[in-house]
């Protein structure tokens, strides 16, 4: 049987924040997600029933023609991407893309597939799982508030010392945007991550 995943969208863009931030690459946005962010920027992620089913060779192949476009990495994003089995993906990428694989995720559901990249943007009311605290390539926290602060550190200490550590800010809470600039420039082990794609109106 042909594994196929709920698929809200394809796009060859510009990583727009985080570490790897500015760089080519090629998003895979899944459907589902059930953390339910109230800040959320892709709510129309959140239904998997409304989203089309895409075989995971046809999203390899797709992968495959934004490398030859210039495409440095793959990033798979949601919604929860983890919600799904990603290993039927992650192996047709391997097999017909050879791109380096990023996801981006919660945490909430144990790892599946495998990846070059994790991201881990944890959220308060679902923290994540120990195993991708330890694992996570990358730390993303937004902060809106000043509880956030304290949840940042909190999962900060839990994660590797290799782990590069980012604040995001709300977008446009300017609470947010004030708390993590002061603690980044208080904490040097942070850096700030800000919505560049956001101020260049990219996806």
């Amino acid at each position: 049987m042909i594994a196929t995943l709920p698929v809200v969208e394809t796009f060859h863009s510009l990583q727009g924040e985080g570490h790897h931030s500015g760089r080519s690459a090629f998003f895979i946005r899944l459907a589902g997600c059930t953390v339910g962010c109230a800040w959320c920027d892709t709510k129309h992620s959140w239904r998997e029933s409304v989203h089309t089913e895409h075989h995971v060779q046809q999203l390899a192949e797709e992968a495959r023609e934004a490398k030859v476009s210039g495409a440095a990495f793959v990033v798979i994003t949601g919604g929860e991407p983890l919600h799904h089995n990603l290993k039927p993906l992650t192996s047709a990428l391997d097999e017909h893309c050879a791109l380096p694989l990023h996801v981006e995720t919660s945490g909430v559901e144990p790892l599946s597939g495998r990846f070059d990249w994790i991201t881990l943007s944890p959220k308060r009311h679902q923290p994540p799982r120990e195993e991708l605290l330890r694992s996570c390539h990358e730390l993303k926290v937004v902060v809106h508030e000043p509880a956030d602060i304290d949840f940042a550190n909190a999962m900060s200490a839990a994660c590797s010392d290799r782990t590069e550590r980012l604040m995001q800010p709300g977008w446009q809470s300017l609470t947010g945007q004030d708390l993590a600039m002061n603690h980044v420039r208080l904490h040097p082990q942070w850096r700030l991550s800000l919505q560049s794609h956001k101020w260049l109106g990219i996806r």
